[in-house]
């Protein structure tokens, strides 16, 4: 397994509440809500491939060429998640079905859109996650066009570059940036590892605030 692989398989393992306490630990922007999955439980971390829509001016323009995100999909692959930046507007679809079929097809591992989806019946059948602000059925045609791909965006109010871990579960999505993915991992982990010590001595009987100090949480209490 390479390097890459191996990083997100740590990733997976663990919770996006794990993660966004290593991110503040780290002093990096933590984890955020409103973006929950469409269906079922699923969990995905992979690296961005980012795309960011506009409104498309006038309204009902002609825009000729590839549809929204299919170029962006086609350069995908197995160990990314798609990042779809529209300013978290919801009266209109930023994914939809055809495109998640794509996705799919590539061995993409899920999609992050700030913005609403549609077609989730589809993406259910496929299994193939889909993580947004809302769904609505208006399509995108006539009203929005691509303004960039490749390119850092704004996932709520943090940046995402190309390249960088993105992770996604019930609990929320956080964003990692690439150069620093394993030492989060690795102080997720170990708070993960904390929390877990705390719940065994909680559910042995271990008075609530003896087991469950601030200090001991953060990692800082002496040994």
């Amino acid at each position: 397994m390479s390097a890459e692989a191996t990083v997100l398989t740590q990733f997976t393992a663990l919770d996006t509440a794990a993660v966004s306490d290593a991110l503040d630990a780290c002093g990096l922007p933590p984890g955020q809500g409103g973006l929950p999955p469409m269906w079922g439980r699923p969990k995905v971390a992979g690296f961005a491939v980012t795309v960011e829509l506009e409104p498309l001016e006038p309204l009902g323009s002609e825009h000729g060429g590839a549809h929204i995100l299919t170029g962006a999909i086609a350069g995908a692959g197995p160990d990314d998640v798609m990042v779809v930046a529209c300013g978290g507007r919801t009266d209109v679809s930023t994914w939809g079905g055809i495109v998640s079929v794509g996705a799919a097809a590539r061995s993409v591992r899920g999609v992050v859109t700030d913005g609403a989806c549609r077609d989730v019946d589809q993406a259910r059948e496929l299994g193939f996650p889909v993580f947004a602000r809302a769904q609505v059925p208006v399509t995108a045609r006539g009203r929005l066009r691509q303004r960039s791909t490749g390119e850092p965006v704004l996932l709520g109010e943090v940046t995402v570059r190309p390249g960088d871990v993105v992770m996604a579960d019930e609990g929320g999505v956080v964003v990692v940036p690439r150069e620093r993915a394993s030492e989060v991992v690795e102080a997720a982990r170990r708070i993960a590892e904390r929390e877990a010590a705390i719940e065994t001595e909680v559910r042995a009987g271990v008075p609530l605030p003896q087991a469950m100090r601030d200090a001991r949480l953060a990692g800082t209490e002496a040994k």
